[in-house]
């Protein structure tokens, strides 16, 4: 049977790229997957999916992973305190204000789930990094670890 969508090759590379990066959840697996190639489907002018269609769908998807709770947060309650009370040792971990705490949680989160600091860079600066002319998401991983006395590689040695 004739399937009457296709993909250009760049298109589809990048869409499988990024399908199977650590970035992509997929918190409901092919049935998310599905929904997702079938919605650039729909919107292919021509029945060609093209490059611009699989960016919006993977800037939808991000957008939609990030808000959704269910997306692996490290919240106080959720696994959160563990990386703190690791990185930081559980005095300094304790007088954190609770917003650093959050989101510090969740950047040792990303960061023990990421191959290098650029990839948790680019996971973790998605919308402000199309925003900057210069973008070195790594630096800016680094000093934000900083502040708190962190290194990214003893974060990683820490095993997770």
């Amino acid at each position: 049977m004739h399937d009457p969508v296709a993909g250009r090759d760049d298109a589809r590379e990048r869409f499988l790229r990024f399908a199977t990066s650590r970035e992509a959840l997929w918190p409901g697996n092919f049935r998310d997957f599905n929904a997702a190639v079938t919605r650039m489907a729909t919107l292919a002018p021509g029945g060609r999916i093209g490059l611009p269609i699989v960016e919006e769908e993977i800037a939808r998807l991000a957008e939609a992973w990030r808000r959704a709770p269910a997306a692996g947060g490290a919240g106080a309650g959720e696994g959160g305190e563990d990386l703190l009370v690791a990185a930081l040792g559980a005095r300094r971990a304790a007088a954190l204000d609770p917003f650093d705490r959050v989101q510090l949680a969740e950047v040792l989160r990303v960061l023990k789930s990421a191959r290098s600091l650029s990839e948790a860079g680019r996971v973790l600066f998605a919308a402000s990094r199309a925003k900057k002319k210069s973008v070195n998401d790594a630096d800016r991983l680094r000093k934000y670890l900083a502040r708190f006395e962190i290194d990214w590689s003893e974060v990683v040695a820490e095993g997770g």
